[in-house]
């Protein structure tokens, strides 16, 4: 059916998107900010544990290396989860993947709900490792099972839609630690293991949903499997626009392997999607921002904001984003992915010098501290803005199916890498630069902001061998080959060919 003759219904589309959302990247959000409720109340398990087994008296500085570790031991199971998300979605599928990765939601949850009684802080460093497992693989998957099932015109809001729902799950995570639900002394072992619920929520929900169409075709080379699926997703006969779309990409590749993140390291030919993937990756933890929902109290504390309302205004970071998403969701097909990345660095970067200002006349102006609040909100609403959506579209849009996985791989292992260094030498900053600590997150916003300005093209609304054309001009800039030559057309016209049969 040609395109525009036929509208469907994009409810099961949306429906499987909040499935894998909710026991996807809504479980990132969410254990980034569960465990800033009970920062005190496990620093004292971890002072009594050592106490009653060793007879041992923590130094202050001590118990907040372990608490150190227990939040930063997050981002480490995070990267072994991007380092196998590659090699389970090949074998697997996308949707198989994300009901597998459970396993280790289940297993971390368990850990965390029986630490208190088995007087065990290791229990909770080791849950904190599966669950963070579960989240690499589910950031890495889901954008990717995302971009590859919705329709080219939808394709950014709906991968988009990862952020919204990690800003959720963040705000999700605030609220249920709120010392009057899950975040008492009592009761933050029923927190740590909470994120137990939307897992069950998934595997309940998405068997009921279709495999990525890519997936079925180009990788199974299973023909009936993904017009299936494409009716299904888009509640209407398959357009052949579409179908032929997946068949050149389909073409292009055929006969190659997928390939393997060392493999792209040397491919000239994706030189500037992988520089570009590896520095807008690392961007999103070098800017500081998640690390503020690991260390929400300190932050607030050194902006002055008295202890009884910190709490409440750690909700509201998560709400900012969350808000920014949405409105970035709204924006990103009208405007673009490079002015919405571009403009959100710009922006955290413009807050960070006026919160380092606010910061130094603190001690001067008595109203100092609410500017220095004002400040934190508006740079995670710059954040939801752009970076926080637009990174986990790129690896999609940017690469083919067969690089696609490792070049999640490699974006999710930096992207976590930084979030360890970051949350491992966050407390540090903030003790040892005090009024300057955002310097030097401010400081890699205006790196990126100009690195995006000046190397990435636009993807928006592009088929892939339109955005592969513009990068072989950065790939072989200089070289006697000239733009990019569509590779293996009589392989592709024999496929559209059968796949007409099939419709």
């Amino acid at each position: 059916m040609e395109q525009g003759a036929q509208k469907g219904s994009p409810v099961t589309l949306v429906l499987m998107v909040a499935s894998a959302a909710i026991g996807g990247t809504l479980q990132y959000g969410y254990n980034l900010a569960i465990m800033n409720a009970p920062t005190v109340f496990i620093q004292t398990f971890i002072n009594e544990t050592f106490l009653e087994r060793w007879d041992i008296q923590l130094e202050d500085y001590q118990v907040t290396v372990v608490w150190t570790i227990i939040v930063s031991i997050f981002s480490l199971g995070g990267f072994a989860g991007a380092l196998i998300a590659g090699p389970m979605t090949i074998r697997y599928g996308r949707k198989k993947c994300l009901l597998l990765n459970n396993v280790f939601l289940m297993s971390g949850a368990l850990l965390a709900l029986t630490s208190r009684a088995a007087k065990s802080f290791e229990m909770i460093i080791i849950s904190r490792v599966l669950i963070g497992i579960n989240a690499g693989i589910s950031m890495n998957v889901q954008p990717m099972y995302f971009g590859e099932s919705a329709p080219k015109h939808l394709r950014g809001a709906i991968a988009l839609s990862s952020a919204v729902f990690t800003a959720f799950g963040v705000v999700l995570g605030q609220v249920v630690g709120l010392r009057e639900i899950l975040g008492s002394e009592s009761c933050w072992q029923y927190l740590l293991a909470s994120n137990a619920i939307p897992g069950f929520i998934q595997l309940v929900t998405l068997p009921w949903f279709p495999e990525s169409p890519r997936y079925l075709l180009i990788d199974r080379g299973d023909e009936k499997a993904c017009i299936d699926a494409l009716r299904r997703l888009r509640g209407c006969e398959v357009q052949s626009s579409e179908l032929d779309e997946i068949l050149q990409e389909q073409a292009e590749i055929r006969g190659m392997r997928p390939s393997r993140p060392w493999d792209l390291f040397t491919d000239r030919s994706v030189r500037w999607q992988l520089i570009s993937v590896i520095v807008i990756s690392s961007a999103m933890q070098l800017c500081g921002n998640d690390s503020i929902y690991f260390y929400a109290s300190y932050v607030f504390k050194e902006a002055g904001i008295s202890e009884d309302q910190i709490q409440y205004a750690t909700i509201g970071t998560g709400t900012c984003e969350f808000t920014a998403c949405i409105m970035c969701n709204l924006l990103v097909e009208r405007k673009g992915r490079r002015f919405m990345l571009m403009g959100g660095f710009i922006l955290m970067t413009v807050w960070a010098v006026i919160f380092t200002v606010a910061l130094s006349f603190q001690s001067y102006i008595s109203w100092m501290p609410y500017l220095n609040m004002t400040c934190i909100f508006t740079y995670i609403l710059s954040f939801g803005m752009g970076p926080a959506g637009v990174t986990g579209i790129l690896p999609t849009e940017i690469f083919n199916q067969t690089a696609r996985p490792a070049a999640y791989m490699i974006a999710g292992s930096m992207m976590w890498l930084n979030l360890f260094f970051v949350g491992m030498i966050f407390p540090f900053i903030m003790s040892g630069l005090s009024d300057y600590c955002f310097v030097p997150f401010g400081a890699s916003c205006l790196l990126s902001a100009l690195f995006v300005g000046f190397f990435l093209p636009e993807t928006k609304g592009k088929s892939l061998s339109v955005i592969t054309s513009e990068f072989h001009k950065l790939n072989f800039r200089g070289a006697a080959d000239g733009g990019f030559k569509p590779q293996h057309q009589s392989q592709y016209h024999q496929g559209k060919v059968c796949l007409s049969t099939a419709l």
